[in-house]
């Protein structure tokens, strides 16, 4: 059966993670931003993971990420789901172990990127870590857009059913019926968060727990209120706040994300706009289209 994690719901923030110009992480900046998260009502944290461009930093970076989440959480009602996933087996349940070690929550274990395992294969890989973290709470992290290869939902449930400690999943596959599919078929207690901020709103009307979300780095206090009203069942408010927030929900994804998102906190005052490389500061054209999205949000 799968364990009962009764603090799984709600608004999950993605966290960016913001850098100096030289390339190192700006850790005051960084708390700045948690504490600003709690503050305005999210209590999800959710550092490591696509948003905050975890596949550029060292191990030891992301585990410094991590513990710095896991202070600025202590004492706040916040909790930590830290992303520990990668396409190496024994690299994640090495990583994984860490973050619990650090004071994290639960993990974020993303499906393997690059080696495209076959539905076996991703079986075999999420179970192995869930057999080596025996009581942890896991979340699977499903986004083909950025893995090239997808939980199927037969996996996800066959994964449910099967280790106790896989308590939920982050799904970022933009196939409604695939979601539905997990929806209608889960086991109890098992979670299901929505991966893409613009369908959050469709998924908690068929059942889903939350969302992961990026536009919450931008305006925290929105997004979670309109989770928060989403999920006590309030749909004409809910619906009219996700409206008013889903330009800017789409414009993060003009690029690569976090890219817009980092530009968007630029103009906000609220961090440098600096990515690692490969990803860039997004062009002239994108910056002219969230400057628009911004003004037209003041409106």
């Amino acid at each position: 059966m799968t364990k009962k994690i009764d603090w799984m719901f709600g608004c999950a923030t993605a966290l960016v993670t913001p850098f100096h110009k030289d390339g190192s992480i700006d850790d005051d900046c960084f708390k700045s931003l948690v504490g600003r998260q709690i503050k305005n009502g999210v209590f999800l944290l959710v550092p490591c993971g696509t948003t905050g461009e975890s596949v550029t930093m060292s191990e030891d970076e992301r585990l410094h990420v991590i513990k710095m989440t896991v202070t600025a959480a202590k004492g706040k009602n916040a909790k930590v789901i830290a992303g520990t996933g990668s396409n190496n087996t024994a690299a994640t349940i090495d990583f994984t172990r860490m973050a619990r070690e650090a004071g994290a929550d639960a993990a974020l274990i993303v499906a393997p990127y690059y080696n495209k395992p076959t539905q076996d294969g991703m079986f075999a890989h999420f179970s192995e870590i869930a057999k080596s973290v025996k009581g942890f709470p896991i979340m699977l992290y499903n986004v083909p857009s950025r893995t090239a290869s997808n939980i199927s939902a037969a996996t996800t449930m066959r994964l449910a059913d099967a280790h106790e400690n896989i308590v939920a999943t982050k799904e970022a596959s933009g196939d409604l019926s695939q979601t539905m599919e997990i929806l209608k078929n889960r086991p109890k207690n098992f979670k299901v968060f929505s991966g893409d901020d613009a369908t959050a709103l469709p998924l908690i009307s068929l059942g889903a727990d939350g969302l992961v979300s990026v536009c919450a780095n931008e305006i925290p206090k929105e997004t979670s209120k309109m989770i928060d009203k989403a999920l006590d069942g309030a749909h004409t408010s809910s619906r009219k706040m996700h409206y008013q927030i889903l330009p800017l929900m789409e414009a993060n994804f003009i690029e690569s994300s976090p890219a817009p998102c980092k530009f968007v906190m630029k103009e906000m005052g609220l961090l440098e706009e600096n990515l690692r490389l490969p990803l860039v500061p997004v062009t002239a054209e994108t910056r002219a289209k969230l400057k628009a999205v911004m003004l037209a949000m003041k409106n």
